[in-house]
């Protein structure tokens, strides 16, 4: 009865965090004034920007370290995977993360680069004359560690400690921020509340969000969909679709085709010869697509391949990879 109690308070207490999310749609008056922007980006989880941003109720294994920690907390084995996402203006954006089981405590590492030549770039100061720099304008990294555990083995708990070493044109800035994540599984995982704070720390040195998001699970399909809101920004909201093929239909391994719808503001027409206006996504900025794959058998290996791609209009379109290792 004690478990019941619990599970049913803190339903509540998720029901009541979504609905002051939606309440707070007004744009902040502090829009853009956060630093390490980049942290936005979603690296390292690319079956979250396939699917809309809507990972927080979803998140698991070593994609969970980049976007919710709690999804790390069902894990049962070691995972190693290593992930690149390209974004634009040739900025290059990679990550590794790692999973250790220790008894009941999921524990977890990753690391980040974020790098963008100085070539890729015109470069002005102030007064708007081109600046000459050589080497790279972007060198960001983000190493962190995570810890997360099941309770009544329904409820995931997670929390993250973040290193943030920002390089930007020899401008550096060194910072922590935090991430405590929450998953409550219901009707044998059918369906899943998610709720965490992401980069909890100095509002003026990171982006804080809050997440809240609800994901339906069956055989053949997951529909997800989740609310943030940043210090820095309006409420977003993104919606997800994942059409699942099982393993017994094509006897070689678990197939996902996934597409996403994220709020965010667009950015013009894609240009002439861009992936995005050759398959008609050239008006829109909000529409995501990708697939994904795991076999458990490969070698004696679990292995999967996730593969996200964001259009983004004319800042062009962004590309995401990630590999991982089942040990």
């Amino acid at each position: 009865m004690k478990n019941i109690k619990n599970i049913r308070v803190f339903t509540l207490a998720a029901t009541l965090l979504l609905c002051a999310f939606s309440a707070s749609a007004a744009p902040d008056e502090r829009a853009g004034t956060s630093a390490s922007a980049f942290l936005k980006l979603g690296t390292g989880a690319p079956e979250a920007q396939a699917m809309g941003n809507a990972f927080t109720a979803l998140s698991y294994g070593s994609q969970a370290l980049f976007w919710n920690p709690a999804g790390a907390a069902t894990s049962t084995t070691r995972e190693f995977q290593l992930s690149h996402q390209q974004w634009f203006e040739g900025v290059g954006d990679s990550a590794i993360a790692y999973i250790q089981p220790i008894g009941r405590t999921i524990l977890g590492i990753t690391g980040r680069y974020l790098r963008a030549s100085g070539d890729d770039f015109d470069l002005r100061d102030s007064e708007g004359y081109v600046q000459d720099y050589s080497g790279d304008i972007m060198k960001d990294f983000v190493a962190s560690i995570s810890l997360a555990r099941t309770f009544f083995s329904v409820l995931d708990l997670g929390a993250t400690a973040r290193y943030i070493n920002e390089d930007n044109a020899g401008t550096k800035h060194i910072n922590a921020a935090f991430d405590a994540g929450a998953k409550l599984r219901m009707f044998s995982n059918k369906f899943v509340l998610g709720f965490m704070g992401q980069n909890l720390g100095d509002k003026d040195e990171v982006p804080m969000a809050l997440r809240g998001g609800a994901a339906l699970n069956t055989k053949y399909f997951t529909i997800s969909g989740e609310v943030v809101d940043y210090v820095d920004d309006k409420v977003r909201y993104g919606v997800g679709l994942a059409i699942h093929i099982p393993e017994e239909l094509v006897q070689v391994a678990t197939f996902d085709i996934r597409v996403g719808y994220y709020n965010r503001d667009n950015t013009g027409f894609a240009e002439e010869g861009d992936i995005a206006e050759k398959i008609g996504l050239d008006t829109t900025s909000k529409i995501t697509l990708g697939f994904g794959f795991y076999s458990s058998e490969i070698f004696g290996y679990g292995v999967g391949l996730d593969y996200a791609m964001m259009p983004s209009g004319a800042l062009g379109t962004a590309h995401q990879l990630a590999v991982r290792l089942q040990f």
